[in-house]
Parts: structure tokens; sequence; C-alpha cells
């Protein structure tokens, strides 16, 4: 299964967000540190869920770390988030 299958379904079922993309930039950082040939080492998420309501940044990261463990630990270099609860600005 892909990474960002998996990824999606992790967070998914961990945070039934209610907006999530998943965008692999690998391709972007060929040549850099953690970049593999055969690309997923290098993604951005973005997610809206309400899990996040009154949590901190930190707080969120953490969830979506906790989430991603196995992808984290196997394959995958580097993790941008962008987290937001319903309701908050730029949603």
């Amino acid at each position: 299964m892909e990474y960002a299958t998996r990824i999606r379904e992790k967070l998914t079922a961990g945070l039934a967000p209610d907006r999530l993309e998943v965008v692999d930039d690998s391709a972007r950082h060929a040549g850099h540190a953690g970049a593999d040939a055969a690309g997923e080492t290098h993604f951005h998420v973005t997610i809206v869920s309400a899990a996040f309501a009154g949590k901190s940044r930190v707080e969120r990261q953490r969830m979506v770390y906790a989430l991603l463990a196995d992808e984290l630990r196997e394959r995958v270099h580097a993790l941008g988030l962008t987290t937001h609860a319903p309701g908050e600005a730029g949603v």
C-alpha cells in the first residue's frame, strides 16, 4: 500500500477530519537528505478536525505524529502539517 494512502486512512480513522489533504512533495526534494528515488518520503498534510478543538499547535502535531508513528519510522522523512479545528481562521 502506498504511504499516501496509509497516511490518509490512519488520519481519517483517528481524527475523523472534515477536510484532509495529503500531498506527496517528494519530487521537490530529490537529492536532499532523506530523499529516496522511489519517492514517498516528503509529505504535507492539511487537516481540519474537531479533535483539534482546544488543543495547541504542538498538541495537534503530537496527535498526528502518534497516528503516523509507523510511517515516520519506516519511510517518511519529512511531514509538514497544517492543522485546524472547524471554524478557525483560514478554514
